[in-house]
């Protein structure tokens, strides 16, 4: 174990437990492992990081690049005995092996006497706990099925109105590759194809329709009309994307859309970021926000931290117990998210500053018949991999059809677990 965070463990009896509030002798250290690294993101992570050293902690930053990378990282720290005091994970299962394996702090007593149960979603609480424990701070919710445009390119094409039907939607985008622009700025990579998937499925087939393929692995509903229509308005797609998509960044996509290169991008709000670091924030005179058309529903993902064990107890030490409480407090929340593009995973905080397109969000979570799970929180890490794998494999082979798409898709869910 490192020398730091042998001070975080030896120093936990004498630290300050009030929230936010700089009582300790000595500013104790708390590595933070997250894969934040382009410009907005690093602006949201300095909220916390700012936020938690004013409250007497100190932020040891440790940015690795890329989701998987850092995710890695961070597994083979906490299983290797050398963990970090917190980890970033996405919301839902991928931390369920280091719960089973006894590697995380128990945050119980923080979330009680903090109240997160009141004051936390459903869906994001129960991701974040696992037999009615808090192993995880859910920090934000973000929607995944959000559609953003450059207002200048969509008006040079000719569209007056955001599209709020598939058919509208790609009325709109022969018109973009009419007027020799990119129509869909395409984040090729296996995960952003997949909750582009995702978003489809949720539009053309409604949230019944979605959780019975991934919550229940209803094969009948994979193989029904309407699991069909999905995966062939999904492919329709393919022909509005320029050559040099696969591999490419989610943020070098929204980078297209910034310099007017292209029309629109389908992704996650925490594009915003990017936007909004750019000068363009949407929902103003630059770039508008919509979300994906057809049925109703608000695909939500979002981000957590872990904090591993760092001695023979249960509970977080000290340290680690301010970084939680620090995440969760109203004005990191608000402030964190506003740059992250995200909303406050906390219901009671004043979101009345916050941007056009975050009032859209925030008042669809607030209906729990809108809130929808992602694949984050319904797959374990092995079945979501395998869904990429074969949603990736379908938009990449050339002559790829539906019905074999479906086949194969079916195969995964059977096999879901």
């Amino acid at each position: 174990m490192s020398k730091s965070l042998w001070r975080t463990l030896l120093c936990g009896a004498c630290f300050a437990l009030s929230p936010l509030a700089a009582e300790a002798q000595e500013a104790v250290p708390a590595e933070v492992i997250h894969w934040w690294t382009s410009g907005g993101e690093a602006a949201a992570v300095k909220v916390i990081a700012d936020r938690f050293d004013a409250a007497g902690g100190k932020w040891v930053d440790n940015a690795v690049a890329g989701t998987d990378n850092a995710r890695a990282a961070a597994v083979n720290r906490i299983v290797g005995g050398n963990p970090p005091a917190a980890s970033q994970f996405n919301t839902g299962r991928q931390f369920d092996d280091l719960v089973g394996q006894g590697l995380l702090a128990d945050l119980s007593g923080v979330a009680v006497a903090e109240g997160w149960a009141k004051i936390i979603p459903g869906p994001i609480a129960a991701a974040a706990t696992r037999n009615g424990k808090f192993f995880a701070v859910p920090i934000n919710i973000h929607g995944q099925n959000w559609l953003f445009y450059n207002k200048d390119v969509f008006a040079k094409a000719g569209i007056q109105d955001v599209p709020t039907s598939f058919d509208a939607l790609f009325a709109a985008l022969d018109k973009l590759k009419a007027a020799g622009v990119v129509p869909i700025a395409w984040g090729g990579q296996a995960w952003q194809e997949e909750i582009v998937f995702e978003a489809v499925l949720l539009g053309q087939g409604g949230k019944d329709l979605f959780l019975k393929v991934f919550r229940d692995h209803d094969l009948e509903a994979v193989h029904s009309p309407r699991f069909r229509e999905a995966v062939e308005v999904f492919a329709r797609m393919k022909a509005y994307v320029d050559p040099g998509s696969p591999g490419r960044a989610w943020n070098d996509a929204t980078a297209m859309v910034i310099a007017g290169h292209a029309g629109l991008q389908i992704m996650g709000d925490w594009a915003k970021g990017e936007f909004n670091a750019a000068g363009m924030a949407p929902g103003g005179p630059k770039v508008g926000c919509s979300l994906m058309p057809g049925k109703p529903g608000y695909l939500m993902g979002g981000d957590v931290f872990v904090f591993p064990k760092l001695g023979p107890g249960a509970t977080p030490t000290a340290a680690q117990a301010l970084l939680a409480k620090t995440m969760l407090d109203p004005v990191t929340q608000l402030e964190f998210n506003k740059r992250k593009g995200s909303i406050p995973v906390r219901i009671d905080v004043d979101t009345s500053s916050m941007d056009p397109c975050a009032q859209v969000g925030i008042a669809m979570v607030r209906d729990p018949a809108n809130q929808v799970p992602s694949n984050y929180f319904l797959l374990t890490a092995d079945t979501l991999g395998a869904v990429q794998d074969a949603v990736t494999e379908f938009w990449n082979t050339p002559g790829a059809d539906a019905k074999s798409f479906v086949e194969t898709f079916a195969g995964v869910i059977r096999s879901a677990h």
